[in-house]
């Protein structure tokens, strides 16, 4: 009957939803009865049981039939779990054997009439399946696991899984087929009973190592008992083989006819292989549900120990690290319950073979102990050097990855300064000490696996010769086979032992990691003392407090700060770089580690981070950051925060997405956005860290007025600035320097009382001088009076990414049966096809003479005349042929992993390093980083071996059915329908799995996506209390990715447990047609040698099956990494036949000549047809509102993004003409984000190793930073974290300055370089360039107007569009310009605070 006609019925008696069938299954049931108890009678009366021994070929024609159609009843039984099946399967292989076994003729005519009545059923089955299969459309399920509402047969044969698989045999799946978790698997529950453990475990003295490992053993006890009694089943049917295989062997020497005896043997191997499989299959499942228990466990773990990391800890491991910690660590806790149990059952199966090896051949089997002990021996220096390798290539990966994160995060400002060769450089040389590693690894392996596939071979030669010395048994066919199955089931431990040791030394290294992160130093909890919002008028104290970035340190970095801060103040911050001002708000925050003194705070806390830190998803969840809708604060914050006209002016509103880390949002917008954000808070006390660096004059007025005084004006407000314009209007100003409070008061108290602040006012007032003078002379009276008019106007629109489109795109990925393309990408990429044919070749020799050596023991045990020693000698000679071709597989198979390893990662970050800044800006980092980790460790780890397991699984089966059929050809009738069975069965199974694992693999993303993030970002979060639902986001995103794994893992023991059934019917077949055939007509020889290998099919059919399966779902890896080794690649780096001459450019000069540039093909013009020039040596200020264009414009003149039309000329050669290294080595750029790498002062001030210590100094000393550095031992050597996070904002600006100064080029850009730092620094900056750069064409992009107004020349900048250029003087005639306005603007807001002052 056709699958078809199966429908997955309710309940465990379909048959009742049918009269007719109901009826025809009673009349059946009866009929086998009767024949059943005609045999019982026949047994009592003494009769013998004989068999049907007429040639008559119908009886053997429909003997045939029968048993055919039993096998399709078992495997519709085992596919839909439904006794009914299994009824019928048995009635029919009842009627086959009652043509056979005749217990008299009165039973011939019942039947004959069973077997007409079931030939009729099938009409009627027929006919009833349709309308059966349309009520089946009536049942709606909902989407959660059914294992729970699962019986016991669809528990056993994984039949609860069937929906699912239905639904993705139509149509491809998509995460929202997917049920979701039961409870008991869901990450809350595994991380709530894991964190009880480890603090048990912690608090536990008497332990100090292992603490990890023991705390998960304690959480799931009673699963690993349950897994351990499943793998205790399986060692024991699995040793119990050679036993049946020696009395089936027995058997065919018997001399009378007992074949009740044959068949409780038939029984016998029934039993032991439907517990075989049910206790493999429920013992992989399990172990692996239990592993993502721990896996979920540890991953929520580690992620909300981020949160409670103190700076210390924090320094000791990067984001990348943590990151890794979850990617791979957390990852391998998924498979490691099945590799544990594998350690200890695997040596029990090997005793379990030696006691039936000793039983059959006695005390010959001690010369075959001695090749064993020695390859067991072998086993402790061989893990000992696999830990080691192991070891140092977790390490080298960990580098690689973190240097790897570091580059993505910073591609832009790599790209401006042309370093993308050297970071590719430092990558390549960091994978080539991993490499370097992973080929040892994977070499000793190879050794590993030749020795222990050799080592069952060279163990029976010398067994067979031990016995044949010592005489210890007859080298009949009861001995041999016994012998080779005991060794075959010898093979398995011995082979997968120094396999299981790698694996759990991998698991063992990676808690070993997870446990050091996890005991790591934590903030305390006394640090600061939060208490609710009282009737107090204080909101924060600070009493005698030291705090030390470095809490060994004998120099504190804040020392005796005593503040109190009462409820509704504003209070500004203000010093120079590096004075402590965010040091000040992180002590406050609990951030820095406490000394000495009390911190204590009333109410909660709001904060606003110098770096911006915004998260993935739209503006609108931004601002609202978890907390629900309230739309009039919701308006009153975008109000305050000048974010009107920006929204407006995206299709999407405030539902626009926004790129990782803010990517296509200007410093500007993200600024105002987690300033938004702080606003719809509702907090009592703000902490503003410099929150006006990177808006412009008239934006930063707004906010300091509709924000700060207006819209928080009940609040306390703690705001550390450079802008001294504001501080006038604030109720309190701190001074700060060299760590402490130097000065606090009112503005005029402390303008009157000491030099500090005086110094920074009157830099401030000196920028306003020239500013002050040129209005005064242009203008007079009638500029005065104009600039005091109400200026408070929303921001202009930002110009950033086309906001027309959503930014980040979905995720790419293959759809359905995508063939043999991956397999032949996996050989073309890595030039492997010779590779692969030899592999196959050497596999197919191997068992070739494998079964040569086998078979002529089979043949030579017949003859009499052939000596022992001859039969050993040749036997051996044999097997050692097959060794060297099996060595020369294992070797080939790695030199293929490495090969390919080698290729696609080269290709890989060739294709990421060339790609254009437009991939970065809608591409997510983790979405790069997850192909470059767990990709290619699948990759590099497990597509190779799978490859050789495959092929080896599969010459395998076909060889063990060859031989099968040599011997009873009729097993063919029944292992041609079964293998037509397994593809269909497969391909069904497939069909789903390949989505299951894609679709996993970009879940896994999402959670390394948040990770990083977050790491980002833990400061904010804290300060907000928003720490609970972070955890509970990453909760969710680890079930669903758990879901994904659930799943995939169910789904593939769904398909072991059917092929496996199938695969056992062709091994019943071939005992029963050895029991049931006449005696004699097979030679005991022959017998053994069919059996022998008959009873590792299954295993077999289950080892390729697995292998392949897997290998299915890992060359998925193959396909995501393909797909970002073709992203469409910028310009070339340099073209060789239009390489400028090394002198250009000469003099400086720039053209832009009605420049248009676009994000997207399809996307609205960003720049609308500019058309200027610059001469050579003119210093030109670009202003406008914040987003108007400027950053952009400045991308196209280092072509980070092409011109769609228009061209840039520089000293009269088009920018694009000539290669991008070319172009961007001769201009210099101090970028708007000021960045630093991982490394030493001196690696990031000359990455590429071009300058002097000599010149480095004198750069140090002209940014102002040789003093910091000469204080520091180890000077130039003195460490830089990752992002430069222990150096301050405005220091980090300083070394950019710093690395310009290096370069000495003809041109220059300051994109909003002076943002970060006060304007006592930025006069003296300003005077730096001024000398250095007086021969050069500067560009500057700056809030501050007086940084523009002594400029050569102004370009003004609107919506894109270029409204003024001209020189500034000219400019300010004009009472209508623009840059008019925004000087007005400018002057207006710090003339305001300075009036009446001086």
């Amino acid at each position: 009957m056709a699958f078809s006609t199966m429908p997955n019925l309710q309940g465990w008696l379909p048959w009742f939803s049918s009269t007719h069938r109901s009826l025809l299954d009673v009349f059946n049931l009866a009929f086998i009865l009767v024949y059943l108890v005609g045999l019982l009678s026949v047994a009592l009366n003494g009769e013998n049981i004989s068999r049907n021994r007429s040639k008559n070929w119908v009886f053997l024609v429909v003997s045939v039939c029968c048993a055919v159609t039993s096998i399709v009843y078992f495997t519709a039984g085992f596919l839909q779990s439904l006794v009914i099946y299994f009824v019928r399967g048995l009635i029919w292989i009842a009627l086959a054997v009652s043509l056979n076994i005749q217990p008299g003729r009165s039973l011939e005519i019942i039947v004959s009439l069973c077997i007409r009545l079931n030939f009729r059923q099938h009409e009627y089955e027929d006919k009833e399946s349709e309308s059966l299969t349309q009520s089946l459309l009536i049942n709606k399920k909902e989407n959660k696991v059914e294992l729970k509402k699962a019986g016991i047969f669809s528990r056993l044969a994984f039949s609860w899984l069937n929906p699912l698989l239905k639904v993705g045999k139509c149509k491809p799946l998509s995460l929202s087929d997917i049920p979701s978790l039961d409870s008991e698997d869901e990450a809350l529950l595994a991380y709530h009973k894991f964190a009880k453990e480890w603090e048990f475990q912690k608090k536990n003295n008497s332990r100090s190592k292992n603490l990890v490992l023991f705390a998960l053993a304690k959480c799931y006890l009673k699963e690993m008992l349950l897994v351990g009694l499943y793998a205790l089943l399986k060692t024991i049917s699995t040793s119990s083989s050679p036993v049946l295989l020696y009395t089936f062997v027995n058997y065919s020497y018997r001399e009378d006819d007992d074949l009740a005896r044959g068949l409780s043997l038939v029984a016998c191997l029934i039993l032991t292989r439907v517990v075989d499989s049910l206790s493999q299959r429920h013992w992989f499942f399990d172990s692996r549900r239990c592993g993502m228990r721990m896996r979920s466990a540890l991953m929520a773990a580690i992620f909300q120990k981020q949160f409670r990391l103190s700076s210390l800890g924090r320094r000791n491991h990067s984001a990348g690290e943590i990151v890794n910690y979850i990617a791979v660590d957390a990852y391998r806790l998924g498979e490691f319950l099945w590799w544990f149990h594998m350690a200890w059952s695997l040596p029990i199966q090997l005793f379990c073979s030696v006691v039936i090896l000793f039983s059959a051949v006695g005390s010959g089997a001690l010369l075959g102990l001695v090749p064993l002990v020695i390859c067991g021996a072998l086993n402790v220096p061989f893990a000992k050097i696999l830990q080691g390798y192991q070891s140092k290539f977790m390490v080298a990966q960990d580098e690689r990855l973190r240097a790897t994160s570091a580059v993505l995060n910073n591609m832009k400002i790599i790209k401006l300064q042309s370093w993308e060769e050297h970071f590719r450089k430092v990558i390549e040389s960091l994978r080539g000490i991993e490499f370097k590693w992973l080929t040892e690894t994977q070499e000793k392996k190879t050794f590993g696996t030749a020795l222990y596939w050799m080592s069952p071979t060279i163990v029976s030669a010398v067994v067979f010769a031990g016995t044949t010395f010592m005489g210890s048994a007859p080298l009949d066919a009861v001995t041999i086979f016994t012998v080779l199955a005991s060794l075959r089931v010898m093979a398995e431990p011995v082979r997968m032992l120094p396999e299981v040791l790698s694996v759990l030394i991998q698991v063992k290294v990676s808690l070993d990691r997870i446990e050091v992160f996890l005991q790591e130093d934590e903030v305390k909890e006394d640090v600061v003392k939060r208490y609710p919002l009282m009737k107090s008028e204080l909101s924060i104290k600070i009493e005698n407090g030291v705090f030390s970035w470095e809490p060994n340190s004998s120099i504190p970095t804040l020392k005796n700060v005593n503040l109190d801060f009462r409820r509704g103040e504003k209070i500004s911050v203000c010093g120079a770089v590096g004075s402590g001002k965010s040091s000040l708000l992180s002590a406050v925050l609990g951030e820095m580690p406490k000394i000495s003194g009390s911190v204590d705070i009333y109410g909660s806390v709001a904060y606003v981070s110098q770096s911006s830190w915004i998260q993935s998803g739209t503006i609108r969840d931004n601002i609202l950051y978890g907390k629900p809708m309230n739309k009039p604060r919701y308006e009153m914050a975008i109000r305050a925060c000048a974010l009107e006209k920006d929204i407006e002016n995206f299709d999407h509103g405030d539902m626009t997405e926004i790129g990782q880390r803010g990517l296509n949002m200007s410093g500007g917008q993200k600024q105002r956005i987690q300033l938004a954000r702080a606003v719809y808070n509702d907090a009592d006390i703000y902490l503003l860290d410099d929150p006006f660096s990177a808006v412009d004059a008239h934006t930063g007025a707004i906010l300091f007025h509709d924000c700060v005084m207006s819209a928080l004006q009940e609040k306390t407000v703690i705001l550390v600035t450079h802008q001294v314009e504001f501080l006038a209007e604030t109720d309190r100003i701190l001074v700060m320097d060299n760590g402490s409070v130097m000065q606090s008061g009112s503005y005029m108290e402390i303008l009157k009382s000491g030099t500090t602040f005086e110094q920074l006012v009157h830099a401030h007032q000196s920028s306003m001088t020239a500013v002050d003078s040129v209005k005064k002379q242009e203008f007079g009276d009638q500029f005065e009076s104009s600039v005091h008019q109400p200026l408070k106007q929303s921001s202009e629109s930002e110009i950033t990414a086309p906001s027309s489109i959503q930014i980040t795109e979905d995720e790419e990925t293959e759809i359905g049966d995508v063939g043999w393309k991956p397999y032949k990408d996996y050989l073309q990429v890595s030039r492997g096809y010779i590779h692969f044919i030899f592999v196959i070749l050497s596999q197919s020799a191997f068992f070739v003479f494998q079964i040569l050596s086998t078979y002529w023991l089979a043949v030579t045990v017949q003859m009499t005349h052939i000596g022992g020693g001859l039969v050993v000698g040749v036997y051996a000679a044999m097997s050692i042929v097959s060794c060297i071709f099996v060595c020369s597989r294992s070797w080939i198979s790695a030199r293929l992993g490495l090969k390919a390893s080698k290729e696609f990662f080269s290709a890989f970050m060739d294709s990421v390093f060339k790609a254009p800044m437009l991939f970065f800006d809608s591409t997510p980092v983790g979405r790069i980083l997850t192909r470059a980790s767990s990709d290619m460790s699948i990759l590099d780890y497990d597509i190779p071996f799978c490859i050789a397991f495959v092929i080896a699984g599969a010459v395998e089966i076909i060889g063990i059915i060859l031989i099968m059929s040599t011997v009873t050809w009729q097993v063919l009738l029944v292992a041609i329908p079964v293998t037509m069975f397994m593809v269909y069965v497969q391909r069904y199974y497939l069909a789903s799995a390949r989505e299951l694992v894609r679709i996993n693999g970009t879940t896994k993303a999402p959670v390394v996506n948040y990770v990083g993030e977050t790491i980002l970002g833990v400061v904010t979060i804290k300060a907000f209390a928003m720490t609970e639902r972070f955890i509970q986001t990453n909760l969710q995103l680890i079930d669903t990715d758990a879901t994904l794994f659930f799943h995939t893992i169910a789904a593939m023991e769904w398909v072991l447990i059917r092929v496996e059934a199938l695969q056992n019917l062709t091994i019943l077949t071939s005992a029963l047609f050895l029991v049931l055939l006449p005696q004699g007509t097979i030679a005991p020889g022959f017998v053994g040698l069919a059996l022998s290998y008959a009873l590792t099919l299954s295993s077999a059919q289950v080892f390729m099956t697995r292998w392949y399966s897997g290998l299915e779902n890992y060359i998925i890896s193959v396909e995501r990494i393909k797909q970002f080794m073709h992203i469409e690649p910028e310009p070339p780096a340099v073209i060789s036949d239009r390489r400028p001459l090394p002198s250009w450019p000469s003099q400086g000069s720039i053209d832009f000549q009605d420049l248009k540039v676009k994000y997207r093909p399809t996307a609205p013009y960003v720049l609308k047809g500019i058309t200027c020039r610059i001469v050579a040596g003119n210093k030109v200020g670009v202003v406008g509102r914040t987003g108007s264009g400027k950053t952009t414009l400045i991308g196209a003149l280092f072509r980070l993004l092409e011109p769609a039309a228009g061209r840039i000329l520089i000293d009269g050669l088009d920018i694009c003409s000539i290669g991008l290294k070319d172009l961007r080595m001769k201009l210099s750029i101090i970028p708007q984000e000021p960045t630093l790498f991982r490394g030493t002062v001196r690696s990031n001030m000359d990455p590429l190793g071009l300058h002097s210590d000599q010149d480095i100094w004198e750069a140090l000393e002209k940014c102002q930073l040789k003093a910091t550095i000469s204080s520091i031992p180890s000077g130039l050597d003195s460490s830089v974290n990752d992002d430069g996070e222990n150096w301050s904002a405005g220091q980090r600006q300083l070394f950019c300055l710093g690395r310009v100064l290096l370069r000495k080029n003809k041109i220059l850009v300051l994109d909003e370089a002076t943002a970060s730092i006060d304007s006592a620094t930025d006069a003296v900056l300003q005077r730096i360039i001024r000398q250095e750069f007086s021969s050069c064409t500067v560009v500057t992009i700056a809030h501050r107007v007086p940084t523009v107004t002594d400029s050569d020349m102004v370009m003004v900048l609107s919506y894109g569009k270029l409204v003024e250029y001209e020189k500034p003087s000219v400019l300010m005639e004009r009472s209508d310009s623009y840059f008019a306005k925004l000087v007005a603007e400018y002057w207006s807001n710090s003339k305001r605070d300075y009036s009446g002052d001086f």
